[in-house]
């Protein structure tokens, strides 16, 4: 089959690398030309700077210019095409609506094309960036708008996590479709045959509206467990002693019927999809009359935990950040990827320059030239205050207090290098619960303050 995947953003170049790998023909389109040099390079490098995905750049390097293919030519490569997949960004408006501006752009710019093209031979255009519920009928009224020939339209939402993307797209938990013929279906599941009627993997036909709310309902349940064990669980260590944390978790979750995905505590859930999605579901139900307290209170917890350790520090502490120096340890917003979309850490930054901090001193193993794009001083002068350094010890090196922000594994062997780099009178606000062995910390004069557990002053 011959695949146009629109978009390389983390969802797209992940989707056209792994079709790739089954033998379609894919044609990767992007309007920005650096980007797709940097694929073309086939350089992890030069890869890695726009997509971190572990095996991503080893799937493009294998299958360049003989399956996979880059180009910012659409007209060039749009004859004979069988699907066209959009994974377009959809960022979040002020008012939590979906802003669809880059959408639309890119689906006027392919009807265009399509509605000229020579071969009218069937082409399904498959949403698979997250969109509202309904959108699949707005690509419908584009499409005889432009007069577009013998073209139908499916929905295909995707469920990466980041940092497993590729073992997840070869190894999906489920695939689905939703459209109104069996000639699009018949479309989709030529592409995706090697997951229908697979013995694990759920392969599910079903409606385009359908479709687009199981990616919606799925993110948000998700966030919900995240939300439920911060706002349930973290308060419950935190306001009781000789709560074990941990032991709550494994009590509670050996029910089967409760899942162990999200049972622990943190400084909030990051990245391109939750906060965005929940958000447009809010927006979604509001407007259509529904009641959405209970999502806006899933949606609260989870941004109230990004930075509340700071107040707990104040709190219960007695800790004062104007003019001290803070270690800033993981940019990501979780391991194993570069992505710092919504990360706890931008509200992290963004509260301790308001508290008048002299410095923050950051580390993170593969997110500091993200972090130079969002932090630009040329956008706030405040941003002047980050350094950046190559290693964690480095980033300890003179500071006052230290904030553990992503859950990095390097970070659960910290507490010897805390040692090493700093000494006493030190605070640790530890947002993911990375150090185990915090006991060994306090009786060394090291005050400890972790999300699900009560501050533990130095002994």
């Amino acid at each position: 089959m011959k695949i146009i995947v629109a978009g390389t953003g983390f969802v797209g170049l992940t989707h056209a690398a792994v079709c790739s790998e089954y033998g379609h023909e894919v044609y990767a389109y992007d309007i920005d030309e650096r980007k797709l040099n940097a694929y073309r390079s086939a350089e992890a490098d030069q890869i890695n700077h726009y997509v971190n995905e572990p095996g991503l750049a080893d799937i493009i390097a294998e299958n360049k210019d003989r399956y996979l293919f880059f180009s910012s030519d659409l007209e060039t490569i749009i004859e004979g095409t069988d699907a066209i997949f959009l994974c377009l960004p959809t960022p979040p408006n002020v008012d939590g609506s979906s802003d669809l501006s880059y959408y639309f752009k890119a689906v006027d710019h392919i009807c265009t094309l399509l509605a000229k093209r020579a071969d009218t031979r069937r082409i399904v255009l498959v949403n698979k960036s997250t969109v509202p519920i309904g959108t699949a009928r707005q690509l419908e009224r584009k499409l005889r708008e432009y007069e577009v020939p013998n073209a139908g339209v499916a929905s295909n939402p995707e469920f990466l996590p980041e940092g497993d993307a590729v073992e997840k797209s070869r190894r999906p938990d489920r695939v689905v479709v939703g459209a109104d013929t069996e000639e699009d279906f018949r479309i989709i599941r030529r592409i995706y045959s090697q997951f229908v009627n697979h013995v694990r993997i759920r392969y599910i036909e079903t409606t385009p509206e359908t479709a687009e709310s199981i990616k919606y309902v799925a993110n948000t349940l998700l966030l919900t467990y995240i939300s439920f064990w911060n706002g349930v669980g973290a308060r419950l260590g935190e306001t009781f002693s000789n709560i074990r944390m941990e032991d709550l978790k494994r009590g509670v979750t050996a029910d089967n019927r409760i899942s162990t995905w999200g049972s622990y505590v943190s400084n909030g859930a990051g990245g391109s999809c939750f906060g965005k999605d929940i958000q447009s579901l809010i927006y979604q139900l509001k407007t259509s009359g529904q009641p959405t307290d209970m999502l806006q209170s899933v949606y609260n917890i989870n941004e109230y935990q990004k930075t509340y350790l700071i107040d707990r520090a104040s709190r219960e502490a007695g800790a004062r950040f104007n003019q001290k120096k803070v270690a800033l340890l993981g940019l990501a917003f979780k391991q194993r990827t570069n992505d710092m979309r919504d990360a706890s850490s931008l509200k992290v930054v963004e509260t301790l320059l308001a508290r008048g901090v002299s410095e923050i001193r950051a580390y993170d193993p593969v997110a500091i030239d993200e972090a130079r794009r969002f932090f630009n001083p040329e956008n706030n002068h405040l941003f002047e205050k980050i350094s950046y350094h190559k290693t964690a010890k480095d980033a300890l090196a003179g500071t006052d207090m230290l904030f553990i922000s992503t859950d990095w594994e390097e970070f659960r062997g910290l507490s010897r290098t805390i040692e090493q780099a700093v000494k006493p009178p030190y605070l640790v606000l530890d947002g993911r619960r990375m150090i185990p062995d915090y006991n060994e910390l306090t009786e060394r004069g090291y005050g400890y303050i972790a999300v699900g557990s009560p501050y533990m002053p130095p002994k």
